[in-house]
């Protein structure tokens, strides 16, 4: 995916006449949002050899995908909810993820379940998550993640060194998996774009077109990045907006339709030297579950769960978002956490679908259902809305399935059940060959296996890049964990238009280096501004709108409540066309 692969996508969803002639051509299907959901739905209706057009307002994932927990799983919370189809759900995906469709993206991670009081606690707990690993296993056709195993206090402190003495009795430690949501976002639009799908990001849609009587047949698009205006016909267009599930219905003038709630999650990030353990940790708060997950080399620590009433595009962590997740990390920790150790710092809106249709009616966000409910809206307009990042191709499914009728579906069912996602062929056997491929490039192991983990077979991309441009393969300046190979990827390959799309999607660097990765921010502009053909100016627009965006955002962190954190992210807009 290239600028020009996107201008060509926009040209051929481009309706400028009729629908049916030549120069009109109609979509079988226009998903509009390129999060998860809309990313899976277009990959299954492609795969369905379906004509499908996606359209998404920012970046890939940039509203909600990208700032998850990262945890592709069953959720415990939701068997305490004796909600068992949603988890046997959750779990049956999560197995097709880590074993057929994206292992190179999706990876198993321990984590302990607490044991705070002795003798009647393990016998409750055990239950628990002895069914979630039953459910996990029952019908699943590969040798799943181990069953789960009980720890003694002892057994505490060797997995987790930094435990605070008193604080557990024992644990129990069970397997689910973590993944980078970003790029699984970003590899389902490329999946379906080798499909056939037509994608074009930053591609804002600004209304709907209706025929006489009614029925939704298209919309009105604007290309952000030009400014340009036109049309896209389809015979159904399905919405897959999350928290913008409501604003993309009223652009069909109905009063009907789903109803969401936005509830804030933030997260911090440590460095992992500063936790010792090897096993990650899940806490209950009395507002959320608190997760702290290991990854290459850092902590990811969260979330909150707490209804939001700000501008939903740009949510932020408040001084007091992050001195919550602190503090009930210290409640485990021995050597406490500071401000000082985090690195940074994310916030992101989940989408909770509300009971009903819109009445007015609000939920408190910690009792609403994450299943989803697909729709029609009115004639024509599609919505879906709920669910989970694991449960995603199930509800591009299910969209699929109701944009076509049931009789049509039956004749041309989903295969994205056995779809390997980019990178996922010949990712295994390459596992096996770290040592050769980090001989012939000149890289630590360490390097490779993060190669292998972003990009699975795909790392073969990011040595044609290095045999034609040998200095790619050295790391940033900045930022050693990334070479300088997958800057230049983002762009050839991957679709990146502004440099901030590099930061928070092609890479993890806005909040995994710290000060928001500025330490590479020239480098990266530099290598960007060479594939792109930026000019000078334009090279230091970009550069300068992100540095402004990090310093929003390190504002809105010194705040101590959602208003003043919002008004501080304000004071930068979000990226416009430079």
């Amino acid at each position: 995916m290239t600028p020009l692969s996107r201008q060509a996508a926009l040209d051929a969803m481009a309706a400028t006449g009729e629908a049916g002639t030549a120069e009109g051509k109609e979509l079988d299907i226009l998903v509009i949002g390129g999060g998860v959901t809309g990313a899976g739905i277009a990959l299954d209706a492609a795969t369905r050899g379906l004509r499908v057009g996606i359209v998404e307002a920012q970046d890939w994932a940039g509203g909600t995908s990208r700032w998850s927990s990262k945890l592709v799983h069953g959720g415990l919370r939701y068997l305490q909810q004796l909600d068992f189809k949603l988890v046997a759900e959750a779990l049956s995906e999560r197995e097709r993820l880590l074993y057929t469709l994206a292992p190179h993206l999706v990876k198993p991670v321990p984590f302990l379940y607490p044991i705070t009081r002795r003798f009647w606690e393990r016998p409750y707990v055990t239950a628990g998550i002895g069914l979630y690993d039953t459910l996990a296993h029952l019908g699943s056709k590969v040798a799943s993640m181990p069953f789960h195993r009980h720890l003694t206090n002892r057994g505490v402190r060797r997995a987790f060194p930094s435990i605070k003495p008193g604080t557990m009795v024992g644990a129990v430690k069970y397997w689910d998996g973590k993944v980078d949501d970003a790029r699984l976002v970003l590899t389902l639009v490329r999946t379906a774009v080798g499909y056939g799908a037509l994608a074009a990001s930053r591609t804002k849609v600004t209304g709907l077109l209706k025929n006489d009587d009614g029925t939704v047949t298209g919309a009105h698009v604007r290309d952000l990045e030009s400014s340009s205006e036109f049309t896209i016909r389809a015979r159904k267009v399905i919405t897959a907006t999350g928290v913008w599930t409501e604003e993309t219905q009223d652009l069909a003038d109905t009063d009907g339709g789903l109803k969401v709630l936005a509830s804030k999650g933030i997260h911090i990030v440590v460095p992992r030297e500063r936790i010792q353990g090897e096993v990650g940790l899940i806490l209950q708060t009395e507002k959320s579950v608190l997760f702290v997950i290991p990854w290459e080399h850092y902590w990811l620590i969260g979330t909150t769960d707490t209804a939001y009433h700000q501008d939903i595009s740009a949510p932020v962590a408040t001084g007091a978002d992050i001195d919550y997740v602190i503090e009930h990390a210290n409640v485990v920790l021995d050597d406490p956490l500071t401000r000082d150790d985090v690195i940074g710092t994310f916030a992101g809106l989940r989408p909770l679908l509300q009971p009903g249709v819109k009445d007015g009616t609000e939920t408190a966000s910690t009792q609403v259902s994450r299943e989803h409910t697909v729709a029609e809206v009115t004639p024509g307009l599609i919505s879906i809305a709920g669910g989970k990042l694991t449960t995603y191709r199930v509800m591009a499914e299910d969209a699929v399935d109701f944009a076509l009728g049931e009789q049509r579906a039956k004749e041309l069912p989903s295969v994205t059940d056995r779809t390997l996602l980019h990178g996922a062929d010949g990712y295994l056997p390459l596992t096996r060959q770290v040592d050769r491929l980090a001989a012939e490039h000149g890289w630590e192991t360490a390097v490779v296996e993060h190669l292998l983990n972003r990009y699975g077979s795909g790392i073969a991309e990011i040595e044609a890049l290095v045999e034609e441009q040998p200095d790619l393969a050295q790391p940033l300046g900045g930022a050693p964990t990334y070479v300088r190979a997958e800057i230049v990827q983002a762009a050839r390959n991957e679709g990146a238009l502004h440099l901030e799309d590099v930061f928070e999607t092609r890479t993890r660097m806005t909040y995994d280096q710290p000060d928001h990765g500025l330490a590479v921010v020239e480098e990266v502009g530099d290598l960007l501004a060479a594939e792109l053909g930026w000019d000078p100016e334009r090279r230091a627009a970009e550069v300068d709108a992100y540095k402004a965006r990090c310093a929003a955002e390190d504002a809105a962190a010194r705040t101590t409540d959602d208003p003043a954190a919002a008004a501080a992210r304000a004071a930068v807009p979000s990226l416009q066309t430079l």
